[in-house]
Protein backbone atom coordinates (compact mmCIF):
# COMPACT_ATOMS: atom_id res chain seq x y z
CA UNK A 1 0.00 0.00 0.00
CA UNK A 2 1.60 3.18 -1.18
CA UNK A 3 1.26 6.74 -0.04
CA UNK A 4 -2.11 8.16 -1.18
CA UNK A 5 -1.92 10.51 -4.16
CA UNK A 6 -2.93 14.12 -3.64
CA UNK A 7 -6.72 14.29 -3.36
CA UNK A 8 -7.12 10.56 -2.59
CA UNK A 9 -8.56 9.40 0.68
CA UNK A 10 -6.01 7.83 3.03
CA UNK A 11 -6.27 4.09 3.60
CA UNK A 12 -7.60 3.05 7.02
CA UNK A 13 -5.25 0.34 8.27
CA UNK A 14 -5.81 -1.93 11.27
CA UNK A 15 -2.63 -3.32 12.88
CA UNK A 16 -2.78 -6.93 14.10
CA UNK A 17 -0.16 -8.72 16.18
CA UNK A 18 0.66 -10.35 19.49
CA UNK A 19 -0.36 -8.31 22.55
CA UNK A 20 -1.09 -10.78 25.36
CA UNK A 21 2.15 -11.95 26.94
CA UNK A 22 4.32 -9.36 25.16
CA UNK A 23 5.50 -6.70 27.61
CA UNK A 24 6.79 -4.54 24.74
CA UNK A 25 3.63 -4.64 22.65
CA UNK A 26 2.79 -0.93 23.00
CA UNK A 27 6.18 0.16 21.63
CA UNK A 28 6.04 -2.43 18.82
CA UNK A 29 2.57 -1.34 17.72
CA UNK A 30 3.45 2.36 18.09
CA UNK A 31 6.48 1.97 15.82
CA UNK A 32 4.33 0.27 13.17
CA UNK A 33 1.64 2.95 13.52
CA UNK A 34 4.19 5.74 13.16
CA UNK A 35 5.64 4.18 10.00
CA UNK A 36 2.22 3.65 8.42
CA UNK A 37 1.07 7.16 9.37
CA UNK A 38 4.22 8.56 7.75
CA UNK A 39 2.98 7.00 4.51
CA UNK A 40 -0.24 9.00 4.88
CA UNK A 41 -2.52 6.28 6.21
CA UNK A 42 -5.05 6.42 9.05
CA UNK A 43 -4.03 3.77 11.57
CA UNK A 44 -6.36 1.84 13.86
CA UNK A 45 -4.10 0.62 16.66
CA UNK A 46 -5.53 -1.89 19.18
CA UNK A 47 -2.53 -1.35 21.49
CA UNK A 48 -4.00 1.97 22.61
CA UNK A 49 -6.88 0.23 24.39
CA UNK A 50 -6.74 0.42 28.19
CA UNK A 51 -5.61 -2.47 30.35
CA UNK A 52 -8.16 -4.25 32.54
CA UNK A 53 -10.83 -5.42 30.09
CA UNK A 54 -11.86 -9.04 29.61
CA UNK A 55 -10.55 -10.87 26.54
CA UNK A 56 -14.02 -11.00 24.97
CA UNK A 57 -14.32 -7.22 25.40
CA UNK A 58 -11.02 -6.69 23.59
CA UNK A 59 -12.11 -8.99 20.76
CA UNK A 60 -15.42 -7.17 20.31
CA UNK A 61 -13.65 -3.81 20.18
CA UNK A 62 -10.83 -4.94 17.92
CA UNK A 63 -13.18 -6.70 15.50
CA UNK A 64 -15.16 -3.46 15.24
CA UNK A 65 -11.90 -1.60 14.52
CA UNK A 66 -10.95 -4.25 11.95
CA UNK A 67 -14.35 -4.03 10.26
CA UNK A 68 -14.01 -0.23 10.02
CA UNK A 69 -10.59 -0.54 8.34
CA UNK A 70 -9.95 -0.74 4.61
CA UNK A 71 -7.24 -3.32 5.23
CA UNK A 72 -5.35 -5.13 7.95
CA UNK A 73 -1.59 -5.22 8.35
CA UNK A 74 -0.16 -8.13 10.31
CA UNK A 75 2.98 -7.84 12.40
CA UNK A 76 5.53 -10.70 12.16
CA UNK A 77 4.39 -12.30 15.43
CA UNK A 78 0.67 -12.43 14.63
CA UNK A 79 0.64 -16.25 14.40
CA UNK A 80 1.68 -16.41 18.09
CA UNK A 81 -1.54 -14.60 19.06
CA UNK A 82 -4.93 -16.28 19.39
CA UNK A 83 -6.67 -12.95 18.81
CA UNK A 84 -4.62 -11.99 15.76
CA UNK A 85 -5.12 -15.40 14.16
CA UNK A 86 -8.87 -14.91 14.62
CA UNK A 87 -8.49 -11.51 12.93
CA UNK A 88 -6.56 -13.15 10.06
CA UNK A 89 -9.29 -15.76 9.62
CA UNK A 90 -11.99 -13.08 9.74
CA UNK A 91 -10.21 -11.04 7.04
CA UNK A 92 -9.96 -14.11 4.82
CA UNK A 93 -13.62 -14.99 5.43
CA UNK A 94 -14.97 -11.53 4.52
CA UNK A 95 -12.41 -10.78 1.79
CA UNK A 96 -10.72 -7.86 3.55
CA UNK A 97 -7.39 -6.79 2.07
CA UNK A 98 -4.40 -7.92 4.16
CA UNK A 99 -0.69 -7.29 4.07
CA UNK A 100 2.34 -8.31 6.08
CA UNK A 101 3.93 -5.36 7.85
CA UNK A 102 7.46 -6.33 6.83
CA UNK A 103 6.40 -6.39 3.18
CA UNK A 104 5.04 -2.85 3.51
CA UNK A 105 8.04 -1.66 5.51
CA UNK A 106 10.47 -3.02 2.98
CA UNK A 107 11.84 -6.29 4.26
CA UNK A 108 13.39 -7.49 7.46
CA UNK A 109 13.47 -10.69 9.43
CA UNK A 110 10.32 -12.79 9.54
Amino acid sequence: VCKPEKGEQPVKIYIAGKITGDDGYRAKFQEAAKNLEALGHVVLNPAILPAGLAEQDYMQITLAMLNAADMAVFLPDYQKSAGATIEWAWCKRIGKDCAMYLDMKGGGQR
